[in-house]
């Protein structure tokens, strides 16, 4: 198995719109893209420092899977929009026997 996590910290302006509506295009990714086992995406509510805004983590079966996945138009699509709304991304991809 392979989970895919994600976390942004989004631009200040129109903040609680630009979140809402990518969170909203994040969670549709999990019926437009047929390789995604799981998908679950979210704001932080904890807020400290070092916290990012929204979360991310799509579980995959196999690493061929993530490609397909990060290849896929919708993925690219909801990319671009998230690209125009944040200011930072961390990720992580790892393996592990599910």
């Amino acid at each position: 198995m392979i989970e895919h996590i994600v976390m942004w910290r989004m631009k200040d302006e129109n903040k609680a719109e630009n979140t809402a509506e990518m969170i909203s295009k994040l969670r549709s990714l999990k019926d437009k893209v047929w390789v995604i086992r799981a998908l679950r995406a979210g704001t932080d509510f904890n807020g400290g420092d070092n916290a990012y805004d929204v979360g991310l983590a799509v579980t995959l079966n196999s690493r061929a899977d993530l490609e397909i996945y990060q290849k896929h138009p919708e993925h690219q699509r909801v990319g671009e929009f998230v690209r125009s709304v944040t200011t930072e991304r961390a990720v992580v991809d790892f393996e592990y026997q599910g």
